[in-house]
């Protein structure tokens, strides 16, 4: 089985089950939301509330420091073969699709394999799809901790004398008031990613 398809398969399994309780979760609130988005509207939601992680310069960033932005928050590795940079091209698109409100999105990478994510290979990594990106990152507890508040699953598969990563492959919106607004599917186009962003950043 090549890592591809080691990958893929292990993305549509975690991501598929993931995305429906991310969906019911985001509906225990019993409140009717007025905007209607292409990614699953998980306004409300008790979970994904903060991180408090590490940037490659050295700086400890949680959610506070970019109140005034909508945040997109994707889980990935460096070393992934697909997922990781189609969802990082995908959200420099997406940025360029929103005119002079990108200015006002920042897509932030955290990295579920720090081991090998050293701070100048995420900082070259995430600049090489966009300035403007932040890698995360945090020691192996933290990233736990972390993937779970946010409900990521992730995993750690060896392949020969090496090893890759299955993750989910979905990515979080806040809106600029720091709140957990929506999960936006893999599969969903950098056009429809964007219309629902600009209803965030125009709320």
């Amino acid at each position: 089985m090549t890592h591809s398809t080691l990958s893929r398969r292990g993305l549509l399994l975690s991501g598929g089950t993931a995305l429906a309780a991310l969906a019911l979760a985001g509906c225990d609130n019993g409140k009717v939301l007025p905007a209607s988005f292409n990614g699953v509207d998980i306004s409300g939601a008790t979970y994904a509330q903060d991180f408090r992680l590490t940037d490659p310069d050295g700086r400890e960033r949680t959610l506070a420091d970019f109140k005034g932005k909508a945040v997109m928050m994707f889980f990935g590795f460096t070393q992934c073969p697909d997922v990781c940079p189609t969802a990082l091209v995908r959200a420099a698109e997406i940025r360029r699709l929103l005119g002079t409100d990108g200015e006002r999105l920042q897509v932030i990478f955290v990295t579920v394999d720090p081991e090998r994510d050293t701070p100048v290979v995420l900082k070259a990594y995430t600049q090489a799809f966009d300035p403007s990106f932040i890698g995360l990152y945090g020691d192996a507890q933290k990233t736990s901790d972390t993937a779970k508040e946010f409900k990521v699953f992730y995993k750690k598969v060896p392949t020969g004398s090496s090893y890759t990563m299955d993750h989910s492959a979905f990515s979080y919106v806040f809106d600029p008031r720091g709140k957990i607004r929506l999960v936006l599917r893999h599969e969903q186009s950098a056009q429809e990613c964007a219309d629902d962003l600009r209803k965030i950043l125009q709320a």
